[in-house]
């Protein structure tokens, strides 16, 4: 099958009460799932994430009262309800719950939740990197970059690189001998302040 053939992404821009439903750790671990995993069963997904089924199915129907998963009627049989994501990408602007405090607190969850999802799955990498080729250790890892920009400007670069991530997942031949499945996370911080970059002198003063 060509890459012509694959499905446009699935996006949501998280509402006010869809936020305040996602802000909790047991949802997000179930919707990560099936973004990632594709369709699965309550006992499947608490099989999966160490969990007992009566958890998991109260939670996908908390997330399935909001939209961002919804039944697969085409996988189901009998008493088994199959679950899909509503959604590939998750999307809202950090000013979106400004006038709203419950959800304000909800993304700040979100957001913190990611964190701690992206030290966790670097101490993994940490603990079994020995065990990849030479070629795949050079290849993974973290980097920063400093520069002094505006905001608009930084909106337009995140932005850019967004496309190129896209366009290199969309070009990509999951059975290309020696591909794997990786995941790469995108954040840009202000600098904190007691490492603020020198300003430049100006050029009379050179």
């Amino acid at each position: 099958m060509g890459n012509d053939s694959k499905p446009a992404p699935r996006n949501v821009q998280l509402d006010h009460r869809q936020v305040r439903v996602l802000a909790h750790p047991l949802r997000m671990r179930l919707l990560g799932a099936l973004r990632v995993k594709g369709p699965a069963t309550a006992t499947a997904l608490a099989e999966l994430l160490g969990t007992n089924t009566g958890a998991t199915s109260y939670h996908l129907r908390q997330l399935a009262e909001v939209g961002l998963v919804t039944e697969d009627p085409d996988l189901g049989t009998g008493r088994q309800r199959w679950w899909r994501a509503a959604h590939d990408v998750t999307n809202w602007a950090a000013t979106d719950f400004d006038d709203d405090p419950d959800a304000r607190a909800a993304i700040e969850w979100i957001q913190g939740d990611q964190v701690r999802h992206l030290v966790e799955h670097a101490e993994h990498w940490f603990a079994a990197r020995q065990e990849w080729s030479p070629a795949w250790r050079d290849a993974f890892g973290m980097s920063d970059f400093f520069m002094t920009i505006t905001s608009e400007r930084l909106k337009a670069l995140s932005a850019e690189v967004w496309q190129l991530l896209e366009r290199y997942r969309d070009e990509a031949d999951p059975d290309e001998p020696g591909a794997e499945q990786v995941q790469i996370f995108l954040t840009a911080l202000p600098l904190l302040a007691d490492l603020r970059l020198a300003t430049p002198l100006p050029e009379e003063e050179r």
